[in-house]
């Protein structure tokens, strides 16, 4: 495999096709918002995921296992299809999505569940979408509309009000985990979106994957030597779950949804993530939800319907 080969750079045979004007730009819009959604529903059971996989493998243990095998799965789908290694220009990006959603956020994520319930982690993670929309505006020179930034404001706000009020209003420790992972996460998939405009979302995890393979290996190996590991129903769900919907399927949809319709909007689909969240939870780990939740939903779709029609 070679970096030069040009599948890794943007190709101009697209454009050149003569197709009904708007016809190919709504479709696309449409199908980039399904599958930034479809990424979103993913992520929303990471950490019930994690909760499980928490009650038989340790912390670390459960991190780099799930990085592991993720990226033994990219690499297979890598090989298979004969799939070039990127130019030179595309890895240090690459590092970015690896430190950002491949080890940074699910490490620290997971180091905060083990003292913090998955609503209480929901309130941090509900501000991932405005801070990606700003890391975005940081790094591309994007400057979204006053309605795009006060409809994402009032989403955030809504998240924020809803997951506290479910975690009694208490903040813990575990919350600088969580705010650490909220910068790492927002980072990588700023990089990532920009990434995927000019390869395959999921080459672009997959890469990143491949990239922290020898991390996550070692550190598997250190970690499984000083935990816990026991293989129950729970865990074991908990840990494939997390290795294959989370760390890979989801993040191609949502790396090839970003792509599509942008990294802002992209990013405020996310607002729905905590209120999935907790639906998860009341099926899968027993939480119980107030009637302030049907409400909250129903303010942060609104929220994500304006978002999506302010201009970006």
């Amino acid at each position: 495999m070679t970096a030069q080969d040009s599948a890794t750079r943007p190709t101009r045979i697209a454009v050149e096709v003569t197709e009904t004007p708007g016809t190919t730009a709504h479709g696309s819009h449409r199908t980039g918002t399904l599958l930034a959604a479809l990424g979103v529903t993913a992520f929303s059971l990471t950490f019930p995921a994690t909760a499980w996989g928490l009650e038989g493998i340790g912390p670390w243990s459960l991190v780099t296992l799930r990085a592991a095998l993720s990226a033994l799965i990219a690499g297979g789908c890598l090989l298979a299809l004969h799939v070039p290694v990127p130019g030179r220009r595309h890895w240090a990006p690459l590092a970015v999505v690896g430190a950002g959603v491949v080890v940074g956020f699910p490490l620290l994520t997971t180091l905060a569940l083990r003292t913090s319930t998955t609503a209480h982690a929901a309130v941090v993670v509900g501000l991932l979408p405005l801070t990606t929309a700003v890391f975005s505006a940081l790094r591309t020179g994007a400057r979204p509309s006053r309605a795009f930034w006060a409809a994402a404001l009032a989403g955030a706000a809504a998240v924020i009000a809803f997951t506290v009020q479910q975690s009694g209003g208490a903040l813990t420790t575990a919350d600088l985990y969580l705010f650490g992972a909220l910068l790492i996460c927002a980072a990588g998939y700023t990089e990532g979106g920009r990434l995927a405009r000019e390869m395959p979302g999921w080459q672009v995890i997959g890469w990143g994957l491949i990239l922290c393979l020898p991390l996550n290996a070692v550190g598997a190996c250190v970690a499984l030597q000083h935990e816990s590991f026991q293989l129950t129903g729970h865990s074991t769900a908990g840990l494939l779950y997390s290795a294959i919907g989370s760390q890979f399927l989801g993040l191609v949809v949502w790396y090839r949804g970003m792509a599509a319709i942008g990294v802002p909007k992209a990013s405020q689909l996310q607002l729905a993530q905590p209120l999935l969240t907790l639906v998860w939870s009341v099926f899968l780990l027993g939480e119980h939800l107030t009637v302030a939740a049907p409400l909250t939903a129903a303010a942060v779709l609104v929220c994500i319907a304006v978002t999506q029609r302010a201009r970006g």
